[in-house]
């Protein structure tokens, strides 16, 4: 997985980025604790930041914490809607 300059899309340069395939990015959280509501919103408004400059890309997760169910329940609904 390449690193990807979060300048590109406008965001934070703390913001980390993957490449994980063709039109296929991933925000890195490696965080000790788990993801909360509050990690979830950021999370979502960075996939729309990055979906406004390249609307064809898709966007997953990369993280080694344990997600709360409030915050699966946002991603699915945000980010992977079906």
């Amino acid at each position: 997985m390449m690193e990807i300059d979060s300048a590109i899309y406008n965001l934070p340069a703390r913001t980390k980025l993957r490449a994980i395939g063709k039109n296929h990015i991933g925000i890195v959280k490696l965080i000790k604790s788990r993801i909360i509501q509050k990690d979830t919103i950021k999370i979502v408004e960075i996939s729309t930041q990055i979906k406004k400059i390249q609307p064809n890309l898709e966007v997953s997760l990369i993280c080694t914490s344990n997600i709360c169910s409030k915050s699966i329940i946002l991603l699915q609904k945000e980010i992977f809607p079906s």
